[in-house]
């Protein structure tokens, strides 16, 4: 039997099935017409109405069999025909398998393939291969997809192969098939690709004998592409810089891995044109990987495209070592000169009459960028451009005394340098007239601008510290008498509302004097340690009321959060103050974000904050999306009364505070800010790591006063202010304490020595004249080791808490204070 004979049987059985049903409609009719010609005319009729509904249940027969395809018009067989021709004589072999795994079409190449003689030893795909798990898991990847509607396909070795063969190749692909009648099918296709693969196989082994002369080439190479990551790199100088080839290629090697810095810089400073090469010849030291230097000579080529960026090089290492090459004494004198030219960390170029650039080093490329076509004055800014120009033309006169010159760096006016310019005393013709040499002072500026603004702002702490102080002390008296004056009125008096509204304007005052005060870091702190997240938590609630409903509060916080010591009320009023200011920032609505997270010692330097030192710190930041702060403005945020908001809209204390309390609290904020984009503030915190003899602080602790505020007992009052003492002594008087005022600490101490017993409580100012209050405490110390002791101060606790002995106990009361602040403190004492 032929391929094609044996091809068109397997669908045979559907073309007889179509002559079987002609020939029963014909049989039908012959039997009718002998019946009627045997039967009289009143059973012909009969017969004739039975026969025509034979016939209709025929048609309806007919037309059934059409939809669902079991009979087919001429035309449709005739393309049929011609299909199933073209099928037959394909070269792949071709099988469709119904959906209940009966094949109804195998054409010839499939027959050859599988070895089969006739149409009822086809097997199916499944069937025919099989062996392996590896060739029965891609058989069955592809019965799923064809399963699933989709078509896919898997080149697979059969070993042994179909036609008995040690081992072949098989390129299987499947597809379904939409059969008439919605039925299913799947169309397979196989054929034989082992030749297509061997030859695959041998163009691949040619490159990698290829590859393999290349890395055992006696000199290095490399490709290094733009971004600077080295993407190939041969044996030979993988054995010299003693790297693993298995990083290079997967971006485990760049630049910066095996070339110093001013190289690094020197070899991304190759420019061209659009479509043009060019190769320089650099004489660099490589590092190995020990961290050993490795002289050697780059041929270092790059091709541009017709947009004029770079590709990746094509770059061909010399090795300098001595004994590599021949003149080794003239090799290594040049190769000592190129490690000094190259890797000297001042910039230096060889200048001509005209002021081109002849050559230069590394760190000159590094500084300016690639000299190219420029000249000398073309590194600079415009406005340097004269200067340097008057500098070429007094060296270019053999003058030894040119001053050198502060400038800024063209393209980059926020980076300066400084240049030296020195004359060639032998220059002729067009060679080399002058030798400029350039460091970059960036940084040294940046570091005196900052001291500059740190003096400044530590004069106005002193200033407004000092100024706050002595304040302090107007509003203690005026504070105090209007509580006398209170204690002595009826809230029904005339004049007790007037006595309000002196004292309620005092304490206006004195919140101003305790924002000069976090200023200037002379504040009174009470730390304690919190968990960060748990205090803005609660304070999320005071937030949303403060920004409006037309702002978005995010409140985000890192997992495990360190704990950390600070004032929770001061903290607050850092975060308040921010939150407010980024309200100001969104007056048509935003967002505010505020997170936290923590920063071990090792990921400080990835913020590029300086002025941090590495340790573990806990961070906050808070982020609006509001106008941003212009770049001239953002210097000035911190500076107490600056503002930029209108009169009567804020006093320019509120960032000052900020920045007093964080810093009195050990930590550091910076400010990021983008024009159009929004602000976002950085606080750092130090972490806080709690000794293992410090408890931890008990809920309900804080102590509760009696109602009763009076007292017995002999009260020494010192006070260098008349008015303040003036008003302790009516206050504590009116308690029934007996009170001993004394103007200094001398006159303190003289009052001690004449009483016969000692004094039961000493309530003291910090800050006097002749003798101060810690000088006070010891002395009094001497003679009365017990002696309870109450510190009035304006200043914070921590300003003179240094100057007493190491475990020193006492009561501190920052000034200013109301009456029952003054005479709870005393009764607590003297309990």
């Amino acid at each position: 039997m032929s391929e094609t004979t044996a091809a068109t049987t397997l669908d045979r059985s559907e073309r007889s099935g179509h002559a079987g049903l002609l020939l029963l409609l014909a049989g039908l009719l012959v039997a009718a017409v002998l019946s009627l010609s045997l039967l009289s005319d009143e059973k012909a009729q009969i017969f004739i109405v039975a026969f025509l509904a034979i016939l209709a249940v025929a048609g309806i027969f007919c037309l059934f069999g059409l939809a669902v395809g079991v009979l087919q018009f001429a035309g449709r067989v005739a393309r049929n025909d011609l299909t199933k021709l073209m099928a037959d004589t394909a070269t792949e072999g071709l099988i469709v398998v119904e959906g209940d795994g009966r094949v109804i079409y195998a054409n010839g190449a499939f027959l050859t393939l599988s070895g089969c003689r006739t149409a009822a030893e086809v097997r199916t795909v499944e069937r025919l291969f099989t062996g392996a798990p590896e060739v029965s898991e891609a058989i069955y990847r592809l019965s799923q997809a064809v399963r699933e509607g989709r078509a896919a396909g898997e080149e697979i070795r059969l070993a042994p192969s179909l036609n008995g063969a040690e081992a072949a190749w098989y390129r299987v692909r499947v597809r379904p098939l939409a059969r008439p009648g919605g039925r299913k099918a799947a169309l397979w296709t196989i054929a034989d690709v082992t030749r297509e693969r061997e030859r695959q196989e041998n163009v691949f082994q040619e490159l990698q004998h290829a590859i393999d002369y290349l890395d055992h080439a006696p000199a290095g190479f490399l490709s290094i592409d733009p971004a600077g990551e080295i993407v190939y790199m041969n044996a030979t100088l993988a054995g010299w810089l003693d790297h693993d080839l298995a990083q290079v290629g997967s971006g485990g090697l760049s630049v910066a891995d095996v070339v110093p810095p001013n190289a690094a810089a020197l070899i991304g400073a190759v420019t061209g044109g659009p479509g043009e090469v060019r190769t320089e010849i650099i004489d660099v030291d490589l590092r190995r990987r020990g961290g050993q230097s490795l002289p050697v000579r780059l041929f270092h080529r790059v091709a541009f495209g017709a947009d004029g960026r770079p590709g990746a090089s094509r770059t061909l290492v010399l090795n300098r070592s001595p004994g590599e090459d021949v003149a080794e004494g003239q090799r290594a004198a040049e190769v000592r000169f190129a490690r000094f030219f190259n890797d000297t960390p001042v910039a230096i170029a060889a200048v001509g009459r005209r002021g081109e650039i002849l050559r230069s080093n590394a760190a000159f490329a590094r500084l300016f960028g690639a000299p190219g076509e420029r000249t000398i004055t073309g590194v600079v800014a415009e406005r340097d451009e004269d200067a340097l120009g008057n500098a070429l033309a007094a060296a270019g006169e053999g003058r030894g005394d040119i001053v050198p010159l502060d400038v800024a760096i063209r393209g980059a006016e926020d980076r300066s340098a400084r240049i030296y310019v020195s004359g060639v005393a032998d220059a002729e013709g067009d060679g080399e007239a002058a030798i400029v040499y350039a460091l970059e002072t960036t940084e040294q500026r940046a570091l005196e601008a900052q001291f500059a603004q740190a003096q400044k702002m530590q004069a106005v702490g002193q200033l407004a510290g000092g100024v706050a102080h002595d304040f302090n002390n107007v509003l203690q008296a005026i504070i105090g008498y209007s509580d006398l004056l209170l204690a002595n009125h009826r809230p029904t008096d005339p004049s007790f509302q007037d006595i309000m509204q002196i004292k309620q304007n005092a304490n206006r005052a004195a919140s101003l004097v305790r924002q000069l005060l976090a200023f200037s870091r002379r504040q009174t702190l009470r730390p304690q340690v919190i968990q960060l997240s748990d205090s803005l938590s609660d304070l999320s609630l005071l937030l949303k009321r403060l920004i409006g409903e037309r702002i978005e509060l995010e409140l985000r916080h890192g997992r495990d959060m360190w704990l950390t010591k600070a004032d929770v009320n001061q903290f607050e009023q850092v975060i308040v103050n921010l939150a407010v200011n980024a309200r100001d920032a969104m007056p048509d609505g935003g967002k505010l974000s505020i997170r936290t997270q923590n920063v071990p010692a090792q990921e400080v330097a990835a913020y590029g904050y300086k002025a941090v030192p590495e340790a573990d710190y806990v961070l906050v930041e808070v982020s609006d999306t509001g106008t941003g702060i212009p770049p001239h403005v953002l210097d000035k945020i911190f500076e107490p009364f600056f503002t930029t908001k209108d009169v009567g809209k804020g006093t320019g204390l509120g960032l000052s505070t900020v920045y007093g309390i964080v810093k009195q609290t050990g930590g550091f904020i910076f400010c990021d800010s983008t024009v159009g984009a929004g602000t976002t503030f950085r606080i750092f915190l130090p972490r806080h790591v709690p000794a293992e003899q410090e408890a931890a602080p008990k809920a309900g602790a804080a102590k509760t006063l009696a109602a009763d505020l009076t007292g017995r007992g002999t009260i020494l009052l010192v006070e260098d202010e008349e008015a303040v003492r003036a008003f302790g002594a009516r206050a504590l008087t009116s308690r029934g304490y007996t009170v001993l005022e004394a103007s200094s600490g001398t006159e303190a101490m003289a009052i001690v020595d004449g009483l016969d017993q000692p004094v039961d409580l000493v309530v003291s100012d910090v800050v006097m004249p002749e003798m101060d209050g810690p000088t006070l405490l010891r002395a009094l110390r001497e003679r009365f080791p017990s002696l309870k002791i109450i510190f009035v101060s304006g200043y914070a606790e921590d300003a003179f808490k240094k100057n007493l002995p190491e475990g020193e106990q006492f009561t501190f009361l920052p000034k200013p204070f109301s009456l029952k602040q003054l005479v709870e403190a005393v009764k607590t004492q003297l309990k």
